[in-house]
């Protein structure tokens, strides 16, 4: 379908200009006047190379997969030929975008409204778990020709028979791996199923593991390939280090390691929503500025963390890769591995999130001995070896003290052993707590008055 708001001056020949700019990029690569007018009111000067290789495929209605990291345009890829090719005068939903998780429907979705701010006849519906059902519900009777959505949310709406997708011309899976990861393919493939035998199907990952490439094998026709490298992390900037430790002693390492390293800002990544939860409390019981972030939080409450991560009210972000995912925030000044990824992409994609714009970072993993295969994989695909350090203080034994005593009364004993004071009573190699003394004290008591009770029958026995 081409769209009826094309004019004559989107059907323009190919404009250059002796700079080639903004104009002359988008214009040649089919993008019509109005949307590189929002373009350029936006700030987007330049596409990118993911952008001027799918665009013109997209445009021409080929099914198209993509590998391209976060951050290097892919939603502008696909999200500017679905504006470009649907049809204001047609109600039904003729675009489905399916993300794995809110935050990036919410993004997308923002991004495609900002696109259609002159052009306010297309309507974007965002459909995620968290939003009321049947305020959902009514909205879906409305308008509706492009739907962003998460699998499970959308997956209700199917079998409620409150959205039809019959009418779907152009499908998006965006972040096809993060999906696979969270199980969603089961899901997806269903929803798939629900859509139009001669849709045109798009394809964005940022990696490409064997089951998401039969997936697109099974439900892609002649697919083109389109490969698109990431701004390069420069690794000279993150000094990378890999900290020796077990398993049950990572978060006495990790508690070390952020009061020898003060971070000013730190993201620390855990490989389930589980663990992150739990180091999230031990990290706040020890008195650290620390929140969660992951798949389980509502939705106002991730934005909540979000909005006080990036204001720096908080020290310490401990967060899964998925919900990770775009996350861009400056004065990032350390990254902790609390568990170590399982490929080079993710490693590299951790880190990024520090030693940006020119400034130094510090990258820290915690390799338990389970864990160095993954390490020795990592070093081989960054090809150069981290910097190796063992934590022979870390104690395990202490993870079972009260949060109290973990966090705050250790945690000031060791700060006055490093100053060369004695310890405070009661936190460890001191004098004798409060407790100790009046336990001793009632034992004393009780012995003495044991001593007294002969003494005195013998006396009542003189007595009489």
């Amino acid at each position: 379908m081409v769209c009826a708001i094309l004019s004559a001056s989107r059907c323009a020949p190919k404009l250059t200009t002796k700079g080639g700019d903004v104009l002359a990029t988008f214009l040649s690569l089919g993008i019509g006047l109005p949307l590189h007018d929002t373009l350029k009111a936006n700030g987007i000067t330049e596409s990118t190379p993911v952008q001027e290789k799918a665009i013109p495929l997209l445009l021409a209605g080929k099914d198209v997969i993509a590998q391209a990291q976060t951050g290097t345009g892919k939603t502008l890829a696909f999200l500017l030929p679905i504006l470009e090719k649907a049809d204001p005068h047609v109600e039904h939903v003729q675009a489905l975008i399916l993300t794995p998780t809110r935050e990036l429907a919410l993004q997308i979705t923002t991004e495609a409204k900002k696109l259609l701010a002159q052009l306010d006849d297309i309507h974007v519906l965002a459909v995620y778990g968290g939003q009321d059902v049947e305020r959902q519900m009514k909205k879906l009777r409305g308008k509706k020709q492009i739907v962003i959505a998460t699998p499970g949310r959308l997956l209700d709406h199917l079998r409620r028979g409150t959205i039809e997708l019959s009418t779907v011309s152009m499908l998006v899976l965006d972040e096809a791996d993060q999906m696979l990861h969270m199980g969603f393919l089961p899901e997806v493939e269903e929803i798939i199923g629900c859509t139009s035998g001669d849709r045109q199907t798009m394809l964005f990952s940022a990696t490409m593991p064997a089951q998401v490439r039969s997936l697109a094998k099974r439900y892609m026709r002649n697919p083109e390939d389109v490969r698109v490298q990431g701004k390069q992390i420069t690794l000279k900037d993150i000094r990378q280090i890999a900290v020796e430790t077990t398993d049950r002693a990572k978060q006495s390492a990790l508690r070390e390691l952020i009061e020898q390293q003060r971070p000013f800002m730190a993201v620390i990544f855990c490989r389930t929503k589980r663990r992150a939860s739990a180091l999230n409390a031990a990290l706040q019981g020890y008195g650290y500025l620390s929140d969660e972030l992951h798949g389980d939080l509502s939705q106002a409450k991730r934005e909540d963390v979000m909005k006080r991560f990036r204001e720096a009210r908080l020290q310490l972000l401990v967060a899964t890769d998925v919900a990770a995912r775009g996350l861009d925030v400056e004065g990032v000044t350390h990254v902790f591995n609390y568990d170590i990824p399982h490929d080079v992409e993710s490693y590299i994609h951790r880190i990024g999130r520090t030693g940006r714009a020119g400034e130094q970072g510090v990258a820290i993993t915690l390799v338990a001995p389970k864990d160095r295969m993954h390490l020795e994989m990592i070093e081989s695909g960054i090809r150069m070896p981290l910097e190796k350090r063992r934590m022979e203080t870390a104690q395990p034994k202490k993870e079972q003290t009260s949060q109290e005593s973990r966090g705050q009364r250790g945690a000031k004993a060791e700060q006055r052993k490093e100053k060369g004071r004695p310890p405070v009573r009661g936190q460890g190699g001191g004098p004798r707590s409060n407790s100790d003394s009046r336990r001793q004290g009632q034992k004393k008591r009780s012995q003495a008055a044991r001593s007294e009770r002969p003494a005195k029958r013998n006396a009542r026995t003189r007595s009489r």
